[in-house]
């Protein structure tokens, strides 16, 4: 299947991945400085929006809707504004989506994102376990857990409250792995 995007669309995935990956580095800077943070929190943080963002825009094409990621630029800029208090509420944008989507269809939509944030967390606790880039593992691991965590909250337009719709045995289990991994370490 082929990837429909525009230019737009690439600009405001690359605004976002930017913004939270500074913001997350700024929390992680007073450990191993700003600019290791910065990277750090753009292959571990960033990668997981990223993956996220894309695994709902793949299913919704797969059911032949248009769907694009729409960063909201204000969110953004507070995330930043926010890192220098010592926490993040990123709320980067979202994926747009037009065409006919029952409920079934939005839930599937809904949990890819979760799903990618806990396959990730899984690989990252995988390299955490063989000892390979240590930092950028557990921090990968952490952040995804807690991504897959907060997206399945079932409230506004959370992930988490179309699957709940959905289909509640999903809702559950995802919920579920989702909250042991983040006690996980």
């Amino acid at each position: 299947m082929r990837i429909k995007t525009s230019k737009e669309e690439i600009i405001d995935l690359t605004k976002a991945w930017v913004a939270i990956s500074i913001a997350f580095g700024i929390i992680l800077s007073d450990t191993i400085g700003l600019v290791n943070a910065v990277f750090v929190a753009a292959f571990s943080v960033g990668l997981g929006f990223l993956l996220h963002e894309l695994a709902h825009k793949l299913v919704a094409q797969h059911y032949k809707c248009f769907a694009e990621f729409r960063s909201f630029d204000p969110m953004l800029l507070l995330a930043i504004g926010m890192s220098f208090l010592g926490f993040v509420f990123a709320a980067p944008g979202a994926v747009m989506i037009q065409g006919f989507v029952d409920y079934r269809k939005n839930g599937i939509i809904s949990v890819a994102g979760p799903i990618t944030n806990l396959v990730l967390a899984t690989i990252f606790l995988g390299t955490l376990a063989l000892g390979i880039f240590p930092l950028v593992s557990q921090y990968g691991f952490i952040i995804n857990s807690w991504l897959a965590v907060f997206n399945m909250i079932p409230i506004w337009q959370l992930d988490g409250k179309k699957v709940f719709i959905w289909n509640k045995a999903v809702y559950f289990i995802v919920l579920a792995i989702a909250v042991f991994y983040s006690f996980i370490l």
